[in-house]
């Protein structure tokens, strides 16, 4: 089965659920700014990105600017700032197995599915 981090606002998260949907496998959308993941989910996802989680926050959010910009943050208080406020968190993301991808490039999605 497929699951896919969705943000229904954003366009290459519709895209690239259209793609998944036309692949008539199995998936479920996970609207995670309504149901946020918990730390152990995102240390989960990162691993099966394989990134640090820096390479998660958009870093061009408002929140993420404001907030915790140019400070000295660990990984952990990173992960804690996307648990907090999911909308830091980068999507789509594309969770298959053991593999994920942010999904922002189709035809990267394409290859995925």
């Amino acid at each position: 089965m497929i699951q896919i981090y969705h943000n229904p606002r954003c366009g290459k998260s519709r895209n690239a659920l259209v793609l998944v949907e036309e692949t008539k496998q199995e998936y479920a959308v996970i609207k995670y700014l309504e149901l946020p993941p918990t730390y152990p989910d995102l240390v989960l996802l990162l691993k099966k990105l394989h990134l640090k989680p820096l390479e998660l926050v958009r870093q061009k959010e408002k929140i993420w600017i404001e907030n915790y910009k140019n400070k000295s943050m660990t990984d952990e208080s990173i992960i804690n700032a996307m648990v907090s406020n999911p909308i830091l968190i980068e999507r789509p993301i594309l969770i298959k197995g053991d593999k994920a991808i942010i999904g922002r490039d189709l035809e990267k999605v394409n290859h995925f599915l």
